[in-house]
């Protein structure tokens, strides 16, 4: 009886914590930005840190990717973005795995042959072929897709 009570006991616990733990689950996200408008840009940098803290807090991972194509480029553009100093903060933070941006290759040429120069684009970002394409793949993968 005393042996069952404490089987009982400890099998209380496991489940407890394997229900603390989460079901292992990462939570992937990927953010549009097409938009040159810094307060467009803040807006899904704050989205990304609240959904770093929010699963840091309760111990499960996710991953966030950040897609810049069109005007929303300047967000990773060197020499035009109002957010590189953020871009830098969250790719230098806690969790720097956590969180990637990409930025339209496609934009990016257009922009070139527009402009007539190279366009820099921020180290913390990757150029990517095209930015709706790679939308396109993350939400094949099953990734939440959020456009503020």
């Amino acid at each position: 009886m005393k042996f069952a009570r404490i089987l009982a006991i400890a099998a209380a616990l496991v489940a407890a914590a394997l229900a603390h733990a989460g079901d292992g689950k990462t939570h992937r996200v990927a953010f549009h930005v097409d938009q040159n408008d810094p307060a467009v840009m803040n807006l899904v940098l704050n989205n990304v840190s609240n959904l770093m803290e929010y699963y840091q807090d309760k111990g499960e991972q996710v991953q966030i990717e950040v897609v810049a194509y069109g005007p929303g480029l300047h967000m990773f553009r060197e020499d035009t973005s109002p957010v590189k100093d953020r871009l830098k903060h969250l790719s230098s933070g806690t969790f720097p795995s956590t969180v990637k941006f990409s930025a339209c290759g496609n934009t990016q040429k257009g922009m070139e042959k527009r402009e007539g120069h190279a366009i820099p684009i921020v180290p913390e970002a990757t150029v990517v072929p095209a930015g709706v394409v790679r939308l396109t793949e993350l939400q094949e993968q099953g990734w939440t897709y959020i456009r503020p």
